[in-house]
């Protein structure tokens, strides 16, 4: 993200960048984790399944959260950046 911010100017398109640096993230812990909660459920570690139960849902609930954002107006908004640019 802070590539993103030193490169691009202010506007729809370094925000559009934000947010896929930030689901990037998201997924990354998302994998890491259900894999995670998979191992505790494996050896039978029934209190770190249900924490990481927990966590695993604040990251999915935080990834749709920037989903909905992005393709809610800022995606549209740097679309048209890129064709005001372009003519």
């Amino acid at each position: 993200a802070e590539e993103i911010m030193k490169e691009c100017d202010k506007g729809a398109m370094r925000d559009a960048g934000i947010i896929a640096a930030a689901q990037k993230v998201e997924h990354y812990e998302i994998a890491t984790y259900g894999t995670l909660k998979t191992f505790a459920q494996t050896m039978g570690l029934d209190d770190v399944v249900s924490l990481l139960q927990e966590t695993l849902d604040q990251e999915k609930t935080a990834d749709q959260k920037l989903t909905e954002v992005a393709e809610s107006t800022i995606n549209m908004e740097a679309m048209e950046e890129v064709e005001a640019e372009e003519e």
